[in-house]
């Protein structure tokens, strides 16, 4: 009843205040509901200087790419954390290279398993043929090129591969690779089409409909003129895809791949920083026994480094120090002891804190990410459990949009050319779908404990959990099969060689 009076004497006196009342209360009617009273709150002190405006896709993630590339290809250069983070995730993700394994659908095709294992090690001979001189530039083989995209894509946010058809001599195959870092995409200087953002151009879907590539780098500080080439995203008469973009994607929408390192990039470089004052200042405080006293203000400083063999005599400001010197006292001179206290007791909790916050952005343990087990055995697995969930994933992703995709280019190749034979292969796509199953193997995960990992894994064999061939991978990295043949082939030599009787060594 009162507020009624109340806004009524001012509707008289003020109508425009009166005005101004009603707005805020139907404001505050609209705000004051579920998380307006929280996360979304405008009034609450704490929520008040929040800078939280964002934008689409493009505004939030392609407008600032170039900085953010730069910058975490700076840490990777200097910053140990930062290198050690990447090296992992490529070391453990892909190692030495994924291996194809060829896994036909035999049934589908009407063949006998004694065939399809035929056919599959006639596919991964000729695969591996094929590997040994894939890269456009002739400096890598198939293998290193999946350690370059990935850790490129990482480091980058994303990386693009064109396949070239380029005829060479001794090689049976043309299809190649060509690699092209993320800086290479982007606008031509003049772009009226509004769809072309960050160097891919899309259609009303989203679809990539084509690529400017620039020829030069865009850093490049000797390229003083640059050139780009439009090229299509499909074949026109085929639908083959011309260009492999190796990104992950965080939103709907979103065209161009963020650097993982990008959440943690001042963290990691407030790091750097603090690690590096903290070495600097336990390096000079460590040429610091004890400090000279004078009654006689005018008395020089005595350097501790002879002048012959100082590096920055012409700065007169300069004081060249040794560690373990003695310096000659003059009259009235004393010394008093100094005690810097580096180095830094808490310097090695407060890095280990951080460096967790930092495993936890990335998903990674901070054990994995520093390479330091000191806690107990279910602790230490606890930690590579967590860590190979991340990889598994990489990986699986690695394949899906690399591996797969170069290795179906393979076979239309090498089914067309003859090398391999496949019926049917350009009829049905359920049929080249059936060609085309593989598998890819990577390094094994580590382990603690050997002994206790292979008694899990004969268990889990033994009771229908899991088979050889997986565990066989999963331990070891190795090709099951492969490893059958070479057992038979070497207890053969020793039965034949004596060295076996009976199934059991003498």
């Amino acid at each position: 009843m009162m507020q009624k009076i109340i806004d009524k004497v001012v509707e008289t006196i003020s109508p425009e205040r009166a005005v101004r009342r009603e707005a805020a209360r139907r404001t505050l009617r609209v705000l004051n509901s579920g998380y307006s009273n929280h996360g979304a709150s405008r009034t609450k002190k704490s929520l008040i200087g929040w800078n939280y405006k964002g934008g689409s896709p493009d505004d939030d993630i392609t407008d600032n790419l170039d900085v953010l590339r730069q910058r975490s290809r700076d840490l990777y250069m200097g910053g140990p954390l930062a290198t050690g983070a990447l090296k992992t995730f490529r070391s453990n993700v892909v190692g030495s290279g994924l291996r194809l394994k060829a896994q036909i659908d035999a049934d589908f095709l009407g063949m006998s398993d004694e065939e399809a294992d035929e056919w599959e090690r006639n596919v991964e001979r000729e695969f591996q043929l094929w590997a040994q001189d894939c890269d456009a530039g002739r400096m890598l083989d198939f293998y290193e090129m999946q350690a370059l995209v990935f850790l490129s894509m990482l480091m980058s946010g994303d990386v693009f591969c064109t396949l070239p058809m380029i005829e060479r001599k001794g090689n049976p195959y043309a299809l190649k690779i060509a690699l092209i870092e993320a800086d290479r995409v982007c606008n031509p200087p003049v772009v009226k089409n509004s769809n072309i953002r960050g160097g891919i151009e899309v259609d009303q879907y989203g679809a990539p409909v084509a690529y400017y590539i620039a020829q030069k780098h865009p850093l490049d500080r000797e390229s003083m003129q640059n050139k780009w080439v439009k090229i299509p995203a499909f074949g026109e008469k085929t639908g083959r895809r011309n260009v492999l973009h190796i990104m992950e994607f965080e939103r709907p929408g979103q065209r161009r791949g963020v650097p993982i390192l990008a959440p943690v990039i001042e963290s990691l470089k407030q790091l750097t920083r603090y690690s590096e004052a903290e070495l600097m200042a336990a390096v000079v405080s460590g040429m610091f026994t004890v400090f000279i006293t004078s009654k006689t203000p005018e008395t020089p400083v005595g350097e501790v480094v002879p002048i012959q063999q100082q590096v920055d005599t012409e700065d007169q400001n300069s004081y060249e120090l040794g560690n373990g010197a003695i310096i000659a006292l003059g009259e009235g001179e004393d010394i008093k002891e100094a005690n810097p206290a580096r180095p830094n007791t808490a310097f090695d909790s407060f890095v280990m804190s951080m460096t967790r916050q930092i495993g936890s952005a990335l998903e990674i343990p901070y054990e994995v990410l520093i390479k330091h087990f000191t806690a107990s055995y279910s602790a230490s697995r606890a930690a590579l459990l967590e860590a190979w969930k991340t990889f598994r994933m990489r990986r699986s992703w690695l394949v899906s949009k690399f591996c797969q995709p170069i290795y179906n280019e393979f076979l239309y190749e090498a089914v067309a050319r003859g090398r391999i034979k496949a019926p049917g292969f350009f009829d049905d796509p359920v049929i080249r779908l059936a060609y085309s199953n593989a598998e890819w193997y990577g390094p094994s995960q580590g382990q603690i404990d050997p002994l206790k990992e292979a008694n899990a894994a004969k268990i889990r064999v033994q009771e229908g959990f899991s088979t050889r061939a997986r565990e066989a991978s999963e331990l070891t990295g190795a090709d099951f099969e492969m490893m059958v043949r070479q057992r038979a082939k070497e207890e053969k030599m020793m039965r034949e060689g004596g060295v076996l009787n009976n199934g059991s060594e003498k």
